[in-house]
């Protein structure tokens, strides 16, 4: 299962989530610092990544365009990287059955 976190998340969570979402990179990693959310989700769904935001843009586009790429929405407003790993790693099992699922393509995680 491999996640591409958003720009508006830590770079640093690829790494802190490897154990449980390995192969996981941040757009810095694969060089879309800076690049629109056309070319995000289209990098994304080229490349079999989840793509991971709190970005609501990225929701939208998941209901106007469906899939690829599926669409992880974080609803959790500002919070430290801390926060935002551990709610990844407390919904492991729900992102699993979202990623199974054919007809799923939007997953909206909340505290």
């Amino acid at each position: 299962m491999r996640l591409l976190f958003d720009e508006n998340l830590s770079p640093s969570l690829s790494q802190r989530l490897a154990a449980a979402f390995p192969d996981s990179r941040h757009v810095d990693d694969v060089g879309l610092h800076g690049r629109s959310d056309a070319e995000i989700w289209n990098y994304a769904g080229q490349n079999a990544f989840i793509l991971v935001s709190k970005d609501n843009d990225f929701r939208q586009l998941s209901f106007l365009r469906g899939a690829p790429p599926k669409v992880i929405w974080l609803h959790i407003g500002n919070a430290p990287t801390r926060n935002i790993e551990a709610l990844i790693l407390a919904r492991f099992d729900r992102i699993c059955g979202f990623v199974d699922d054919a007809e799923s393509t939007l997953l909206i995680v909340e505290p």
